[in-house]
């Protein structure tokens, strides 16, 4: 069956089942004991193995697989999980991940067996959850072993496995049922039907069956329940108890009539056949292989598929031993549809032509007042204004996504670096449910990545040396999100030594970034600034962590690229921030239009602090400067025209006139942009300026108002 329908469905889930498995484990490590946390592990592995082995991942389900087992083997209390364990199971989840990637990329898994994980995995079932590796004749005894099992029993196993539906018991009520059936003289059989392995809509298939053998009869019971086929929680099997008055071939032909179905087992149903799983003087004959596993835990190495539900047993052996534990999260069901975002851009499109249009009706009512009663026309556009403003507003919301998804991976990279830094550090996440345009949420994980980095690694100091300062030995990273008005804000700040702003000027000047006579004039904001030039580091030694100078250049540019911008805090001795302010959105933005010249411009209203009135003779020079001082701040003004190399207004000689200034911020720094015309507040939309114009940094895009003409967008953070 062809399947690469499914490719995108099959990584998305996977992605999901992954990133669970990275968050429980890591709890796990934290709370040995949780039995809640071990059930969602092994159902995690339990449904990833699934996909992968549907999907026809052969390497990625072996490995899967025998994650599963291990899990398998903690949840019926045969061992407890160890801290050697939890680092091979974050490797196999790096193996995993590994395989994911070569899928989204090629379509296949690549050709990586992982053998030394699986001999590690199996390792820990054969030594009680150690893992005890070197000995090259280990995976042999551990493969022999499992292949002993299989080899001495094959009918009997096999009988078992076919005859499923004899582990089924039954309730005193369903008893009556089969009675009065029998005295009625119908036919009581035992069903057991196989799904192929390649099949991908197994409830769809079990459906089909149920709905054949309806019309032969009638069911009384089902393993698993009808609830839990229609959830696809079973493997390729179930077994069901029916009344029926057909012969056993006819029933088998309706089951076999569905397709994508292996095999279907029917035999007459006798009440003396239930206890019979249960006698156990005869585990070998009549269990099926799976009741074998549970009654005799020393062929628990023995990798048999149909051994891999196993759910009853689990919560028994260790239920008690931790009612003390923190209970695990349940992982909330996913209540999103998945949309293509190509869709989503077209709809944005289409949003985007409505308030052009709208623009336009304004432009010629405009035009044409006075010439009648416009009243009604009027109420149109107010309207149509209301519609297109909440339309807006829906898809925006459609493209907004919690940036829960990129930074959920954090917690293992700070704990891998702690490992491999040999610090003590914890990592504290706050407004992981923020929301922000999916294009943005997209590309900041790369920044994000880098700045915790930064922080483990240079911001941090040794454990003993924290000691010695009076600090306590684990350091603390915090990542912290927010909403500012139009704009996100990520915050990553630690507790650690901060930036100290002598090593960065000496590193500078001995790079010949800068002279020692610039060095000196040179605020500590300015120095700090330093670190975010390409290959600029002041770690002495290269390291696979840092110290080749990319981290916070990748940083600005993509921030900066996003159209946000990246502002420091130091405190040196106890810590600094790294703030990112992002735009919620890149489509739709409130704007001031200006004129500059004869030409028409925009400026986001987000970045305008307020609209000054100022007096030629208000405008001072500080060190050949223009500047003007506004309630007690001196702010440098910016004179646009020449900026943009605009010829002035005709009619604009007067050298006198008052000068319209608009105050713009980023971060701590104001300046005052000098226009010649306020045109008023407008709901633009941004278009970019394609690959082909070469476009100056202060221009972030283009937008077509009512009239048809062109108008630029400024980008005040590349002009401060």
């Amino acid at each position: 069956m062809d399947t690469s329908q499914y490719l995108d469905i099959f990584l998305d889930e996977s992605k999901e089942h992954l990133q669970n498995l990275s968050d429980q484990i890591m709890d796990l490590e934290q709370n040995p004991e949780n039995m809640d946390t071990i059930n969602e592990i092994f159902r995690a592995a339990h449904s990833l193995k699934g996909m992968a082995g549907t999907m026809g991942y052969k390497r990625m389900q072996t490995l899967t697989h025998d994650m599963e087992n291990v899990f398998s083997e903690v949840r019926n209390g045969t061992f407890k999980v160890q801290p050697s364990m939890i680092d091979i199971l974050f490797k196999s989840l790096d193996a995993l991940e590994e395989y994911v990637n070569n899928i989204q990329q090629t379509t296949e898994e690549g050709a990586n067996d992982n053998q030394d994980l699986i001999d590690a995995l199996n390792s820990i079932l054969k030594n009680n959850g150690e893992v005890i590796l070197g000995d090259s004749a280990q995976p042999a005894d551990t493969a022999a072993a499992a292949a002993a099992p299989a080899e001495e029993q094959p009918a009997d196993a096999g009988n078992g496995r076919k005859e499923r539906w004899q582990e089924i018991k039954i309730t005193d009520t369903e008893k009556m049922l089969v009675e009065k059936a029998n005295s009625e003289g119908l036919k009581v059989y035992g069903v057991t039907v196989y799904v192929e392995e390649a099949c991908v809509l197994k409830a769809a298939r079990a459906f089909l069956v149920f709905k054949a053998l309806e019309k032969l009869g009638e069911i009384i019971v089902s393993s698993p329940t009808a609830q839990d086929i229609e959830d696809e929680k079973f493997e390729l099997t179930f077994s069901l108890i029916f009344i029926s008055g057909s012969t056993s071939e006819e029933i088998k032909e309706a089951v076999k009539s569905v397709s994508e179905i292996e095999e279907a087992y029917c035999s007459e149903y006798v009440t003396a056949a239930p206890p019979q799983p249960a006698e156990p003087e005869k585990p070998a004959e009549s269990k099926p292989a799976e009741e074998a596993v549970k009654a005799a835990p020393e062929t628990k190495a023995a990798p048999v598929p149909a051994v891999a539900p196993a759910p009853k047993p689990a919560p028994a052996a260790p239920a008690s031993s931790q009612s003390s534990s923190k209970p695990a999260a349940k992982p909330v069901v996913n209540r999103t549809v998945r949309v293509d975002i190509e869709k989503l851009d077209n709809l944005m499109n289409l949003v985007s032509e409505l308030i052009i249009a709208k623009n336009s009706l304004i432009s010629a009512t405009a035009a044409d007042d006075g010439k009648g009663d416009t009243g009604s026309v009027n109420e149109q556009i107010e309207y149509l204004e209301s519609v297109t403003t909440n339309l807006h507003e829906s898809v925006m919301k459609v493209r907004m996504v919690p940036i829960e998804s990129v930074v959920a991976k954090f917690p293992r990279m700070i704990r891998d670096l702690s490992k491999k830094l040999n610090k003590k550090m914890e990592l504290y996440m706050t407004g992981e449910d923020t929301e922000l345009d999916r294009t943005v949420v997209d590309e900041i994980g790369d920044p994000l990545m880098h700045m915790l980095r930064n922080s483990a690694d240079h911001g941090l100091e040794p454990n003993d040396v924290r000691v010695a300062n009076g600090k306590p030995e684990v350091g603390s990273i915090f990542l912290d999100a927010y909403q500012d008005g139009n704009n996100v804000v990520i915050e990553v700040r630690d507790d650690g030594g901060g930036i100290n702003v002598e090593a960065v000027r000496n590193k500078a000047i001995e790079r010949g970034t800068v002279t020692p006579e610039q060095a000196e004039t040179m605020t500590e904001k300015e120095i700090i600034d330093l670190l975010f030039l390409p290959s600029f580091s002041t770690a002495k030694k290269v390291s696979d962590v840092s110290g080749r100078g990319v981290g916070l250049d990748v940083v600005k540019s993509k921030i900066e690229s996003l159209s946000g911008e990246v502002e420091v805090k130091n405190r040196y001795g106890e810590g600094s921030s790294w703030i990112i302010r992002l735009p919620l959105t890149l489509a739709i933005i409130q704007a001031l239009m200006v004129v500059i010249g004869d030409e028409k411009y925009a400026i986001a209203l987000g970045s305008i602090q307020t609209i000054e009135d100022v007096l030629p003779e208000d405008i001072k020079l500080v060190q050949a400067k223009e500047v003007i001082h506004i309630r007690g701040t001196v702010i440098p003004i910016i004179r646009m025209d020449k900026v943009l190399d605009m010829p002035p207004k005709e009619g604009d000689e007067d050298k006198n006139k008052n000068l319209t200034v608009i105050i713009v911020k980023k971060g701590e720094k104001q300046a005052g942009l000098v226009v010649d015309e306020l045109i008023g507040q407008q709901e633009v939309v941004i278009k970019s300026m394609g690959k082909y114009i070469k476009v100056p940094k202060m221009i972030s895009g283009a937008t077509i108002l009512g009239n048809g003409e062109v108008a630029l967008i400024l980008d005040t953070n590349a002009l401060i």
